[in-house]
C-alpha cells in the first residue's frame, strides 16, 4: 500500500493545503497578487515533496530493519532532492517572487508535513 493512500498522509496534505489556500489569500490581500502566487508556489514545493517522499517511503520493499532505514533515507533523499529543484525552479525563474511569502509558507507547510505522526491513521 502506498502512503499517499495512508489516512495520516492524506490528512496532512489537506491540512497543508488549507494552510498554504489561507496563507496566500492573506499575503494576497496584504501585500498583492505577486505574494499571494509567491505564497502558492511556497505551499506547493511543501506538498509536492511530501507527497513525493509518502510515494516512495510507501514502497515498504524494506523487510528487515536495515531495510526499512534504506527507504526511509531514499525517500528523505528524494524529498529534499525535489525541495531544492522546485525551490531553484521558482526563484530563477519568477522574476516578481516575493521571497519572504514564498519561504514563510514553505517552512510552515514543511512543519506542518511532520506532524503526520501525530496523526491516527485508521
Amino acid at each position: 500500500m502506498s502512503l499517499l493512500r495512508s489516512n495520516a498522509v492524506r490528512t496532512v496534505l489537506a491540512w497543508q493545503a488549507l494552510a498554504t489556500a489561507v496563507m496566500a489569500v492573506v499575503a494576497g490581500a496584504s501585500w498583492g497578487f505577486h505574494a499571494g502566487c509567491s505564497a502558492m508556489l511556497g505551499g506547493l514545493v511543501s506538498i509536492v515533496s511530501g507527497a513525493v517522499f509518502a510515494a516512495l517511503a510507501g514502497t515498504r520493499k524494506g523487510r528487515s530493519a536495515g531495510g526499512v532505514l534504506g527507504v526511509a533515507l531514499r525517500a528523505e533523499a528524494a524529498k529534499i532532492t525535489a525541495i531544492v529543484l522546485l525551490l531553484w525552479l521558482v526563484l530563477a525563474n519568477y522574476g516578481e517572487v516575493v521571497a519572504l511569502a514564498f519561504l514563510v509558507v514553505f517552512a510552515v507547510t514543511a512543519v506542518i508535513f511532520s506532524a503526520a505522526v501525530a496523526v491516527r491513521d485508521e
